[in-house]
């Protein structure tokens, strides 16, 4: 829980980053924080608003995408963590992509030391989780940064929405730049959230 570990690390005036569902988790958060605590936030090809299409989100994927997720991780993971970044998630499926062969194996890596049950329920808390009111209550300036061809945390259901519903929020649009775009490009990516985080 980041409220007990930043209670206990007495941490004040700090800068939280979330990538994607680390994103949903930032915003959450910092809605909730204690005055003083945060003093800024990065959300990167983050997945508030909300992902799941509904009435209230018309422009959201369909459930069958979530479902398609979950049957992956539940029918085989381990090749399900070697397609998800070897295609869409760093964009390498796109013509003219440098793949690269490493970052594919880093992905798995991680993946594969994480517990199944827990990437199955993640698909639900990412995917249904709304943000809206969360981004409603964030006080602090927060910089929404995405890639255009996101292809995992689409672009127009997503970032913009978010910077709309922020009291000061700053949309950073990244043309044609990949979900994984922080691995992709961090040359571009890590100078702009230094750049945010000193401003």
């Amino acid at each position: 829980d980041v409220t007990a570990l930043t209670d206990a690390l007495d941490l004040r005036g700090a800068v939280h980053i979330g990538h994607s569902t680390g994103g949903g988790e930032v915003a959450r958060y910092v809605a909730r924080a204690k005055p003083g605590r945060v003093s800024k936030a990065v959300l990167v090809g983050a997945v508030p608003p909300l992902m799941l299409k509904t009435e209230a989100n018309p422009g959201g994927l369909p459930m069958e995408v979530f479902d398609g997720f979950r049957a992956g991780v539940a029918g085989n993971r381990a090749q399900s963590f070697i397609d998800i970044p070897s295609g869409p998630f760093y964009g390498f499926n796109r013509p003219g992509a440098q793949v690269s062969q490493g970052l594919i194996d880093n992905w798995w890596r991680q993946g594969m030391m994480g517990a199944a049950n827990a990437h199955y329920e993640c698909v639900a808390a990412f995917s249904e989780t709304d943000f809206t009111e969360d981004l409603q209550q964030i006080e602090v300036p927060v910089l929404v940064a995405h890639g255009t061809d996101d292809q995992v945390v689409p672009y127009d259901d997503s970032a913009p929405l978010t910077v709309k519903l922020l009291k000061n929020g700053t949309l950073k649009s990244y043309d044609g730049y990949p979900h994984g775009m922080l691995s992709t490009h961090p040359e571009v990516l890590n100078p702009d959230i230094l750049a945010f985080i000193r401003s």
